[in-house]
């Protein structure tokens, strides 16, 4: 069984990416939606949370687990795998929505450098968006300086737009937050020639990727993370047979808080993806 968390609904995007290129995988997703957002919380808040999440699905029997918050992945990921993983379960793989999207930008696959398969060309100027707390991780900036330092990557905090998606906000109201957004990316002084592409670095903003197209320069090319996680977890997969044990395509959808709550949300999404039972979590030892 595959495990999949957020920090609240945006992860569900990347789930149905996953469900359309595995169908016959096994699912159970959570959504840490009592604690939601992430994104203008402490890093050690955050590292906590993604640990209990983390140590919850493992007790459900998920040996595979992609931590589908940016936020949670940029500052929990790696501490949590060389500091616990290893001695709360050996052999689990713990996995990040940002890896795959720091891959398709510099066309480097994360670990040995390999090429993948390329972007219509490597942007010169790329866009970030994202949480407050992922921006203060620099984390999109330093792994991609790392594989691509050409790239001039400009990261673009957008407080309040994960919680108005969680809050399933009006059309107007997202194109009135994510227009500033764009007004502060216009306003940056290394973007006066423009920018060659946007990514949407927070699972929650597929949901207003209309909004962004809306907002950015016509042609602008932007990159979504589900399809690429998608993609990336299929290769993980095949690269790691020991993992590839598919199932019956069973799903099973569990949140912290109330699932009443969810539903004007989650109209957006496939009537699979809507039913959503509540748990209680109790932090590791």
């Amino acid at each position: 069984m595959i495990g999949v968390f957020d920090s609240g609904s945006g992860g569900l995007t990347v789930l149905e990416a996953l469900i359309a290129a595995m169908p016959d995988r096994d699912f159970l997703y959570f959504g840490d939606h009592a604690r939601a957002p992430y994104g203008t919380r402490s890093a050690e808040d955050v590292y906590r949370s993604t640990l209990t999440a983390v140590d919850f699905l493992l007790d459900q029997g998920c040996r595979l687990i992609v931590i589908a918050c940016n936020t949670a992945a940029a500052v929990a990921l790696r501490r949590l795998q060389q500091t616990w993983l290893s001695a709360r379960a050996p052999g689990a793989r713990v996995l990040g929505v940002h890896v795959p999207l720091v891959e398709a930008i510099t066309g480097t696959r994360w670990r040995d450098g390999a090429a993948v398969g390329p972007m219509r060309e490597r942007p010169r100027r790329l866009a970030v968006f994202a949480t407050p707390r992922t921006v203060a991780s620099r984390a999109f900036t330093t792994e991609i300086a790392l594989r691509a330092p050409t790239i001039r990557v400009i990261e673009i905090a957008c407080p309040g737009l994960a919680d108005a998606i969680e809050a399933n906000a009006n059309d107007e109201t997202l194109d009135r937050l994510v227009r500033g957004f764009a007004d502060r990316l216009r306003d940056h002084p290394d973007v006066r020639d423009g920018i060659d592409a946007a990514a949407l670095a927070c699972t929650h903003y597929p949901f207003a990727e209309s909004a962004f197209r809306r907002a950015l320069p016509p042609g602008t090319d932007l990159l979504l993370q589900p399809r690429l996680v998608a993609a990336a977890l299929a290769d993980y997969l095949a690269r790691n047979p020991d993992l590839d044990s598919p199932g019956t395509g069973r799903l099973r959808l569990l949140t912290s808080g109330d699932p009443a709550r969810l539903d004007g949300l989650l109209e957006r999404l496939p009537a699979s993806l809507r039913q959503f039972e509540r748990v209680a979590l109790a932090s590791p030892a």
